[in-house]
């Protein structure tokens, strides 16, 4: 979503008697039998005008404005209004000044924390843990409804598997499996228990459908997916969270193949209304109903109101066509009332979930944001999403023989950039940086000396290099931090070239020819293709932009009071030139393989098919940088005695699989065990490998365990040639194993009753 984020003027000039804290609490949720009969009550006492209004989102400025309009029954929703006084004026006047009472519903982009901010959604994919997701979304709901807040848009579970798309930052990854886990999760923690407790929000699944795959990863740019891809690869996740109870839908900005996700009626209808059974309501994007006049899709607002509406879409965000054109609309019998009525019975049927008839004003108290549990649960995500890279002679964690600790970088104390991509209520005020953090909670046991060397991330500047070269000499070992500032990152912040930008890559370069020990800390919002800096590097971090807390979690990585556990949610390219890379590829005929012979091998006048004939690039090969699922760790694991309780199954049968996992280091340890299947013949060509469970596992040094994973064979379907969705008899091999390109190994065969 994209909007111009105005100053609110909604200053309101009369404080009533709000209830922050103070009014009643959750009740029981009502039985949906009840709640369709009072849906089906009020709508019959709605005029068309009323009706039109209740699809209506506006993002207002104008407080009197806004006033009149609700008076008048002409808004169903409003987003961007913060001030909790504002809000519950708001609602006092929908509740005793319209002529039904119905309440607005609040909405905002609270994406990954509101005021205490979590890790960026991709840096929480990293953690593979859902417990983590859905204690970040909970406490991101709790905050929110304080404010008044009953709609979040998120989880964004838009399979992306391109980095130079800003939005990769907003994604759970590139993998389906891993955006359902972590995305239902997110659910489950905005939503909470109930709808109707007063801390929950209602969630939003966007972008439906195929958003992450922009063409060039150009944000909002065409994509052109063929529905048994669709079905196999970017449909799942929305599924799942259909399945999950996810209380509202998104349509995305794109066109898939031609056709405007806002008015596709295949996705829209067919498939989510008719075949996955939701109950739920889809809204538009930010004005992409009017949008489809800019796609060449539509003839005017009024041919854009009449495509939504008749495709599926439920209400309008901002641009107004519906409330403006469907009442001609109806008169033309273009639009009917059926539809009409449907779109407004998703409204209300929300809003009873949510209890907002029961008590439209706010409940939470004030004192939830920043609370120090909040924090604490902050501290826990940064911690768990922070990937080792490298390790290089047991680099980390830092030891009592570094003294003097030089820090260096732009992204060091840089508060605003830490916080990352879609923060519009946090404050970096509250964040705490790796620099603050290391001198306070290090600063007893090592003399830190900081100098940026950089103003900031995209600073090209090279006069404060000298400096910081300096500082390292005075060292006994140097942590370097850099990466993107925030607004590198998300809607509309599309890049080409993916290396690290201005000097940064030069400052890590001299820094390293100084001979002292380098940690690189990069804090970013994708992905980047930093192949050069690792080579000179003796460890790497990788931290998805971290949020509030990231500075004490790095901190205690650092100095090895915390063990770092995550993994990569993306592949990660050798170069720009790679992209996309993921791991879930297909075969192709002449598939590459490790022994290709690169640009720099090839003798001079070689013969055309000399370098052989295979699927690769000649100046980088196919092998990514880092695999889907790679993360070190300060200990090691071993796999071991993998068996299968059967290798001969049936579509009914249930996959049971164990295996020996061994912390064989020195120190406490969590392991993400992930299981891949490859289903080696299809009727279609199948991915290489594809993710089907994964598990965290912590162990002491030493310890072993046994670690079983189930996996039910009929997760082994997908869309085949004849556009069934069924599982295929046939062999399948199996791994388990530290990430994507490595495991232990066993085959398996499935066959027909």
């Amino acid at each position: 979503m994209n909007h111009p984020m105005k100053p609110t003027k909604l200053i309101a000039t009369v404080l009533i008697s709000v209830c922050i804290g103070g009014c009643s609490s959750q009740k029981e949720p009502q039985p949906e039998a009840a709640i369709e009969n009072k849906v089906d009550s009020l709508l019959s006492q709605m005029t068309l005008e009323e009706k039109l209004g209740q699809m209506n989102q506006l993002s207002p400025w104008d407080f009197e404005e806004l006033a009149a309009r609700i008076r008048k029954g002409e808004v169903g929703s409003i987003l961007n209004v913060v001030n909790p006084e504002e809000i519950n004026k708001i609602q006092k006047i929908a509740v005793e000044e319209s002529r039904l009472g119905i309440p607005i519903l609040v909405a905002r982009d609270v994406i990954h924390g509101y005021k205490t901010i979590f890790p960026i959604p991709l840096g929480q994919a990293a953690t593979f843990n859902p417990e983590i997701a859905e204690q970040g979304a909970r406490v991101a709901a709790i905050e929110a409804s304080a404010d008044g807040i009953r709609w979040t848009f998120a989880p964004m579970i838009d399979v992306s598997r391109d980095p130079r798309w800003g939005r990769i930052a907003e994604s759970c990854g590139e993998d389906p499996y891993l955006n359902a886990v972590i995305g239902t999760a997110m659910i489950k923690g905005y939503q909470g228990d109930s709808l109707n407790d007063p801390t929950a929000i209602a969630a939003c699944a966007k972008h439906f459908v195929a958003y992450g795959a922009a063409e060039g990863g150009r944000d909002y740019n065409s994509t052109f997916i063929p529905e048994r891809v669709l079905r196999n690869v970017y449909l799942p996740p929305f599924k799942a969270a259909a399945n999950a109870g996810c209380a509202t839908f998104m349509t995305s900005f794109n066109d898939n193949d031609g056709v405007p996700s806002t008015a596709n009626s295949f996705v829209l209808k067919d498939v989510l209304r008719k075949e996955w059974k939701y109950d739920g309501m889809v809204v538009t994007d930010w004005a992409s109903a009017l949008e489809m006049v800019n796609h060449g899709f539509c003839t005017d607002g009024k041919d854009a109101a009449e495509k939504s509406v008749n495709a599926g879409v439920d209400m309008e965000m901002v641009s107004e066509t519906f409330i403006q054109n469907l009442k001609q609309s109806i008169s033309e019998n273009k639009v009917s009332m059926e539809t009409i009525d449907n779109a407004v019975r998703n409204i209300l049927r929300l809003k009873f979930r949510l209890g907002l008839f029961d008590n439209p004003y706010i409940v939470t108290p004030q004192s939830v944001k920043y609370a120090e549990k909040h924090l604490q649960a902050a501290k826990t995500a940064a911690e768990q999403s922070v990937i080792l890279l490298k390790n290089e002679n047991q680099s980390l964690p830092l030891t009592d023989k570094v003294k003097t600790l030089a820090i260096i970088g732009p992204m060091a104390d840089a508060p605003y950039e830490q916080m990352g991509t879609w923060v519009f209520d946090g404050e970096k005020e509250h964040t705490q940086t790796p620099l603050t953090a290391i001198k306070k909670m290090y600063g007893d046991k090592v003399k830190v000396l900081f100098e940026k060397g950089l103003a900031y991330s995209r600073d090209k500047s090279t006069a404060g290099i000298a400096r910081a070269i300096s500082v390292a000499r005075q060292s006994d070992a140097v942590v370097v931090f850099v990466g993107e500032e925030s607004i590198l990152s998300g809607e509309a912040h599309s890049l080409v070239n993916l290396n690290l930008q201005g000097a940064q890559s030069q400052l890590i370069k001299e820094l390293a020819a100084t001979g002292k020990p380098v940690v690189t800390v990069v804090m970013a919002g994708r992905q980047l293709a930093i192949a050069d800096e690792v080579k000179v590097s003796d460890a790497v971090l990788y931290s998805f932009h971290p949020g509030t807390m990231g500075g004490p979690a790095i901190a205690d990585i650092l100095f090895g009071k915390v063990n770092p556990s995550g993994k990569t949610p993306v592949t990660f390219p050798r170069m720009s030139g790679q992209v996309p890379i993921y791991y879930a590829q297909h075969k192709t005929g002449r598939p590459a393989n490790p022994t290709e012979m690169l640009i720099d091998e090839i003798p001079v006048e070689a013969g055309q098919t000399s370098v052989g004939c295979r699927s690769f690039y000649l100046d980088a090969g196919n092998s990514p940088l880092f695999p889907f699922g790679y993360g070190l760790s300060y200990t090691t694991f071993e796999y071991s005695n993998l068996s299968l309780t059967s290798d001969k199954l049936t579509a009914q049968d249930t996959l049971s699989i164990s295996f020996t996992l061994k912390n064989t280091g020195n120190y406490d340890g969590t392991e993400v065990v992930q299981l891949y299947i490859q289903d080696k013949v299809g009727s279609v060509t199948r991915p290489v490998k594809e993710l089907k469970r994964f598990q965290r596992v912590t162990l002491k040094a030493g310890e072993s365990t046994q670690v079983s994973l189930n996996l039910p064979v009929s997760e082994l379907a997908f869309w085949g040639y004849d556009m069934n969705y069924t599982v295929e008899p046939g062999d399948f091999r199996l791994w388990v194993g530290s990430s994507s390109a490595e495991g232990l190994a066993k085959d398996f065969s499935v066959s027909a009753l």
